[in-house]
C-alpha cells in the first residue's frame, strides 16, 4: 500500500530509472521539471523540439543531462518523440509545449503511434488528507459519457497500471448514485455488468462492487447501517466514475476545498502519457511523472 506521494516517489526512485521522451520540450517549465526529475534519479530524458532553444534554456537552467532529438515543428517534435516510445528507446511520453489535440493525435496514430486496441483515459490519483492511502480514480478528464464497453476500457487501464505500482487486488468502488439498480439511473446497471465482467476474468483482477454510493464506498458505518455487506466499504483503492462531470467536480472540491495533492497519467496507450498542463504546479509535476514511470510495464 503507498499511503502518499512521497512514498510513491521513493518508490520509483528505488525502481529502475525510465527513459522519458518529451515533445516539444523547448519550455522553462517543462525543462526545469525534467531536470529535477533526472536529478531524483527518476528518469534519463530525451528532448524532441528545437535544438537551439532547447539547448539554449537548458543551458540557463545548469541542465546537460540530456539526450536531444531536433525537430523542425510542433508536428514533427510529437511524431518523433511518440516514434521513440513506438520504438521502445523510450518507456513513457511526455507533453512539452505542444497543442493538446496534436500530441493526442500522434499518441493514436496508426502507422507509427501507441495504440492497443483500448480507449485511452485518464487516471488521476489523489492524496486527501482525510484518507489513509492514494486514492486511484478513473475517468475524470478524457472520456465525457463513457457506455459500458468503454467502462471496461477505463477499468482495465487503471487496472494494469495499478497492477505495476505493486497493487493486487485493489478494492474497486463503481460508483453511481444509488447502490440499487435503477431503471432510471444507466451507470447503475453498467456497475453491475462490469462486476460481472471481473469475474468472468473480462477485466483484470480486482475486488470490484457496484453500484456503490459514495457514503457507502467511503463509510463502513453507513453501509451496515442499511445492511450493505461490502469488502470494499470504507477502505477502496479505486473509483470508477460514471462520468467526466462526476469525477471532475469531486476531484476539484478535494483539490479546493480539502487541500488535497494530486497527479495524472493518461493510459490506453501502449506506454504511459504525461499530458499535463501549464497550470500544473512542480510538484503535480513531479508526482505525474514518478506515476508514470511506476505504472509502465517492466520491460
Amino acid at each position: 500500500m503507498i499511503h502518499n506521494f512521497q512514498e510513491l516517489l521513493e518508490k520509483a526512485k528505488a525502481e529502475k530509472t525510465r527513459t522519458v521522451s518529451v515533445a516539444a520540450a523547448a519550455d522553462p517549465a517543462v525543462l526545469e521539471t525534467i531536470r529535477d526529475a533526472t536529478r531524483m534519479g527518476l528518469i534519463q530524458p530525451i528532448l524532441v523540439g528545437d535544438g537551439e532553444k532547447i539547448d539554449a534554456i537548458a543551458a540557463q537552467l545548469n541542465f546537460h543531462e540530456y539526450r536531444l532529438v531536433d525537430a523542425s515543428d510542433e508536428e514533427d517534435a510529437v511524431e518523433k518523440a511518440v516514434r521513440l516510445v513506438h520504438d521502445r528507446e523510450a518507456e513513457v511520453l511526455m507533453k512539452g509545449l505542444v497543442n493538446t489535440s496534436t500530441y493526442m493525435r500522434g499518441i493514436l496514430n496508426k502507422e507509427w503511434g501507441l495504440r492497443t486496441g483500448r480507449l485511452l483515459s485518464l487516471l488521476a490519483v489523489y492524496e486527501h488528507p482525510g484518507y489513509h492511502k492514494l486514492l486511484y480514480c478513473s475517468d475524470s478528464g478524457i472520456n465525457v459519457a463513457p457506455d459500458l464497453m468503454q467502462k471496461k476500457d477505463i477499468m482495465t487501464n487503471a487496472l494494469l497500471a495499478m497492477k505495476n505500482l505493486g497493487l493486487e487486488n485493489p478494492k474497486t468502488a463503481i460508483l453511481a448514485a444509488n447502490e440499487m439498480p435503477n431503471d432510471k439511473i444507466a451507470a447503475s446497471y453498467d456497475a453491475v455488468r462490469l462486476v460481472e465482467m471481473v469475474k468472468n476474468g473480462e477485466i483484470p483482477s480486482c475486488i470490484a462492487e457496484g453500484p456503490l454510493s459514495f457514503d457507502i464506498t467511503f463509510d463502513k458505518h453507513a453501509a451496515e447501517h442499511k445492511g450493505f455487506a461490502s469488502e470494499v466499504s470504507g477502505d477502496p483503492d479505486f473509483l470508477v466514475f460514471p462520468s467526466i462531470e462526476a469525477g471532475n467536480i469531486l476531484g476539484k472540491s478535494w483539490l479546493y476545498f480539502d487541500h488535497a495533492k494530486w497527479a495524472g497519467i493518461v493510459l490506453g496507450a501502449s506506454a504511459p502519457a504525461i499530458l499535463g498542463s501549464r497550470s500544473d504546479t512542480p510538484e503535480i509535476k513531479i508526482n505525474s511523472i514518478a506515476l508514470a514511470c511506476l505504472a509502465a510495464d517492466k520491460i
